[in-house]
C-alpha cells in the first residue's frame, strides 16, 4: 500500500489541476489512487480537482464497472484571461506537457546510454 504523498512546498509552474488532467488524458481509466500516487497528492485532492474539472465542462465520467471511464473535452478553452485571449485549449496544453514527457524519457534514455556506454570504455573488450 502506498503511503501519503511527500509533501511540496513551494510553487510549481504547472497547477494540480494540470497534472491530474494530463494523467487522465493517458489512461481515461486511470483510478483515483493511482492519480494521486502520480502526481503526489491525496485521494481527496484529486477527487476535489476531478470535480472542479467536470463542474467546469473541462471532464466528464461515466461508471464502467467498479471504475470509471474520464472524457475530456479538449477543445475546451483554457479558464486563464490571457489564454482564453490566445484561443488557448486543453488540447494544447495537453500536447505541450506530452512533448515535455516525451523530452524528458529521450533525455533520460540518452543519459542511461551514455553511462552505459562509459562503462562498456573501461572493460578491457574492444
Amino acid at each position: 500500500m502506498v503511503g501519503a504523498p511527500e509533501p511540496h512546498t513551494g510553487w510549481t509552474f504547472i497547477t494540480n489541476h494540470a497534472r491530474v488532467l494530463a494523467v487522465i488524458a493517458e489512461n481515461q481509466n486511470a483510478r483515483i489512487r493511482d492519480i494521486a500516487a502520480h502526481c503526489r497528492l491525496t485521494e481527496r485532492a484529486v477527487q476535489k480537482i476531478i470535480s472542479d474539472l467536470e463542474q467546469a465542462g473541462f471532464l466528464s465520467h461515466t461508471r464502467a464497472g467498479r471504475g470509471n471511464t474520464y472524457r475530456i473535452d479538449p477543445g475546451k478553452v483554457l479558464r486563464h484571461p490571457a489564454e482564453a485571449e490566445a484561443g488557448l485549449t486543453v488540447a494544447s496544453l495537453l500536447g505541450l506537457l506530452a512533448q515535455d514527457e516525451a523530452r524528458r524519457a529521450e533525455l533520460l534514455y540518452s543519459s542511461v546510454r551514455m553511462r552505459s556506454d562509459e562503462g562498456d570504455e573501461g572493460d578491457g573488450v574492444g
